[in-house]
């Protein structure tokens, strides 16, 4: 994890062929980003995924860093690559899933990483979500509604 340069990533979202509307509010909640990719070595650079163009092929704007043995940020740049047209075939299921990382990344496909703090941080989301819809009670707009 390390802190996002938030001017630096407003300037490269803005400058991005297909970037946001609302590139300020998009990176609002970025303080921090986590890099994507599984285990890998201390020469490759981390990624973060800050915004998919809607092209064909589809363009992403990446953040790349490399750290030091303390964990401070040494070098970073913004960049713009095309994503990974890696795809994952569900046939029971009749779903896919495609590759949420760049073309040639190293390591394996994202549907084949498992991050642990990632998926921690999801579940808190998660559980503080249910800790306010219960709070909040039952949507009156919500009563002919089947609940699964």
């Amino acid at each position: 994890m390390t802190p996002l340069p938030t001017g630096e990533a407003l300037a490269a979202l803005l400058a991005m062929p297909g970037g946001p509307d609302d590139a300020a509010d998009h990176l609002a909640d970025m303080p921090f980003v986590l890099c994507e990719l599984g285990a890998h070595t201390e020469e490759t650079e981390h990624a973060a995924h800050l915004w998919t163009a809607e092209e064909q092929p589809p363009p992403g704007l990446w953040f790349l860093w490399t750290g030091s043995d303390g964990g401070l940020r040494v070098h970073h740049r913004f960049t713009v690559l095309t994503m990974c047209p890696a795809r994952l075939h569900d046939l029971r299921k009749d779903s896919r899933q495609w590759c949420g990382l760049f073309e040639d990344h190293p390591g394996p496909h994202s549907f084949d990483v498992r991050d642990p703090l990632r998926e921690l941080l999801h579940e808190r989301v998660r559980r503080e979500a249910r800790r306010r819809a219960a709070e909040e009670g039952p949507d009156p707009d919500d009563e002919d509604r089947e609940t699964p």
